[in-house]
């Protein structure tokens, strides 16, 4: 598991202006819905602000032996400009790792693959035990790249800036997290739990497994927190996995899960590292209805 958790069509013209007929409307977001392939889901560009500005003023990290404060290394709340991208709607899966396992004969196969192959009856499972290049890699095979944080954090939280994917309250129910700091977990079928989308439709952006992201683990600008892992040379994972965030008391591991799985928190860990419960989407520039 994370690193971080061992040791969150609208008309614009003038009132009195013409609209579109409604012909010409319908016409124009049937071209929209068909620019974007099936798999992935769009996310509008414009200006996000990600981070935030809350901080642990309890101490309850601290309190439960966590090393840094709560929120400490998602400040400072901070605009970013993005431009409209796609992004995968579900993580990786093995069967579509296979496919570039099978092409690319270099790269080493998932850990728990036998003979290079996925296991079976795990092939719309999301895949795991990759690397952050491994990732990066498979990514380009695809046509696309990693997310990078501002990107997949603005597939989180959307404009409305949700604290959680699908709303601003915490459901376990709706994600694949773990229930206790002794439940191993396990990964399900990616889009198992579709109450648990996203603003634009993605699915499994918490639990189910870590996401690898484009992203060095570091300050946001302005952020001038002592936080040692930031020389450390780690990649940054969104997301939440199955797997257990630590051995707390019961009132401890809720609270501390709900604030591990809000969009905006960070994981990270060695890039190199091959962790079965972290896997990876990827995201694509969009491209021009009709061509292209």
């Amino acid at each position: 598991m994370a690193r971080s958790i061992r040791a969150a069509v609208r008309y614009n013209g003038p009132m009195n202006a013409r609209r579109p007929p409604v012909l010409l409307l319908l016409s124009a977001l049937l071209l929209s819905a068909c620019a974007v392939p099936q798999g992935m889901s769009k996310v509008k560009g414009g200006t996000f602000h990600m981070g935030t500005d809350m901080v642990d003023t309890e101490g309850e990290a601290l309190a439960v032996g966590l090393p840094e404060p709560f929120y400490a290394d998602e400040h400072p709340f901070h605009p970013v400009r993005l431009r409209t991208f796609l992004m995968d709607t579900t993580e990786v899966t093995n069967a579509r790792y296979q496919e570039f396992i099978t092409a690319t004969p270099h790269v080493p196969a998932p850990l728990d693959w036998s003979r290079r192959t996925a296991p079976q009856g795990k092939e719309d499972h999301p895949v795991v035990y990759v690397s952050w290049a491994d990732a990066q890699h498979f990514c380009a095979f695809a046509g696309g790249r990693l997310p990078t944080e501002a990107e997949w954090e603005a597939a989180a939280r959307g404009p409305e800036m949700r604290i959680y994917p699908w709303g601003n309250t915490w459901d376990p129910a709706k994600a694949n997290v773990s229930t206790g700091p002794f439940d191993r977990g396990r990964t399900l079928p990616v889009g198992s739990l579709p109450a648990g989308a996203g603003p634009y439709g993605h699915l499994d952006l918490i639990g189910n497994v870590w996401e690898w992201v484009n992203a060095d683990y570091a300050p946001y600008p302005g952020n001038d927190a002592p936080i040692q892992a930031f020389m450390e040379g780690y990649k940054v994972m969104r997301g939440l996995g199955f797997e257990a965030v630590g051995h707390y008391l019961p009132e401890d591991y809720a609270r501390v899960m709900a604030i591990s799985a809000r969009s905006s928190f960070r994981g990270f860990d060695h890039p190199g590292a091959r962790l079965r419960d972290v896997g990876f989407r990827c995201l694509y520039e969009p491209r021009p209805v009709g061509g292209g």
